[in-house]
């Protein structure tokens, strides 16, 4: 269409931008059977077959470091997940807390925000809330004060360091953030969080901890794996080498991650096809129909329109304090990923507090 009137261009555009953002903040689009990765790639796919973009623009503005980073921490947190890590970290440091419910929460949330600061925040959640809502209705505790604890700490904790979560991949990569100096920044404000967040749970949930005599404890199914020695020292090595070369060299970080998950891969007993079935596809994919639609939006000069429409009214993007407001407001409406994708290509990244912001 684009190709037939290039009058068009900055209309089509446009439209199909707001059209794909849309669709992400609601999750889906009206009788379509879309989830928010289908609608991302949808609207990439739209920004080519219209002509927006040209499909080696489309390719430039896919932020490959970013991918395969992401890429890299998946099957990282995927090889521990089949050595049954989770559970068993889980189980040494909480069980024997069971019978004092209070330290139990403390503990709890400190887990959960240092697991999901170095590893995927999905998967340590997944693997350690069935475990811990389990032992909880067998001693007649009510988990669910515990299970919100986990939920807050681990999207806390995963702010700590610029692997915790994807956004902070994409950020870190693109604004080329040294690791190390954007841990002492987040951990302040980290660990306040993670303070506040056990004083509000303990507070509000303190007098609902202990089940009624008429409320039944309904076993919880657990799937978890056997624990394996060996594939744990190897995956927890991997990841411990990686993070201190993040922080101590200048190496492509993406090309460090990518060479600890070869080496992980690399197994006689864990099959690779195992190991990729809990790679995150979903997530890449919606990163990369992002990327073309943002991509699209940027060189039609939109977003230029964009800045100049918010710095008329005066909101500056590049003012740290005001760039965490619209982030903040921006991810709860629409998504978190989508609000950083946009906001990575228009926001100058080369000041760091904007990046921390």
């Amino acid at each position: 269409l684009v190709h037939v009137r290039p009058d068009l261009a900055e209309a089509v555009t446009m439209t199909v931008f707001l059209v794909t953002y849309f669709g992400l903040a609601v999750g889906h689009w009206f009788f379509l059977q879309l989830d928010r990765t289908g609608i991302a790639l949808l609207g990439g796919i739209a920004m080519l077959a219209l002509g927006c973009l040209t499909l080696p623009q489309a390719v430039d503005s896919v932020n490959m470091q970013s991918i395969l980073l992401l890429f890299a921490l998946m099957v990282i947190a995927s090889q521990l997940h089949y050595a049954g890590f989770y559970g068993w970290v889980t189980h040494r440091v909480l069980q024997p807390l069971l019978d004092r419910p209070a330290i139990f929460l403390g503990v709890l949330i400190a887990l959960g925000g240092l697991l999901s600061a170095f590893l995927n925040n999905d998967v340590v959640v997944l693997a350690v809330a069935p475990i811990v809502a389990s032992a909880l209705l067998k001693k007649r505790i009510n988990p669910v004060p515990f299970l919100i604890a986990l939920a807050l700490s681990s999207n806390i904790g995963c702010a700590l360091t610029l692997i915790g979560n994807a956004q902070n991949v994409l950020v870190g990569e693109m604004g080329k953030i040294p690791f190390g100096g954007y841990m002492l920044f987040a951990a302040l404000p980290v660990v306040l969080s993670l303070l506040v967040c056990y004083g509000v749970v303990y507070l509000l949930g303190r007098k609902s901890f202990a089940l009624s005599s008429d409320e039944a404890a309904l076993p919880v199914p657990v799937d978890e794996m056997p624990f394996n020695r060996w594939r744990s020292i190897k995956g927890v090595g991997v990841l411990v080498i990686l993070v201190a070369l993040f922080v101590f060299t200048g190496l492509p970080r993406y090309l460090v991650a990518m060479t600890g998950a070869g080496l992980l891969l690399c197994s006689h007993m864990l099959p690779s096809r195992n190991v990729l079935n809990k790679v995150n596809w979903q997530l890449l994919v919606l990163f990369i129909g992002l990327f073309v639609v943002v991509g699209a939006f940027v060189d039609s000069g939109l977003s230029q329109d964009m800045l100049a429409f918010f710095t008329s009214h005066g909101i500056n993007v590049n003012n740290p304090v005001q760039l965490a407001v619209i982030s903040g407001v921006l991810s709860n409406c629409i998504n978190n990923s989508a609000t950083v994708m946009l906001l990575v290509k228009v926001v100058d990244l080369t000041n760091p507090m904007n990046c921390y912001a």
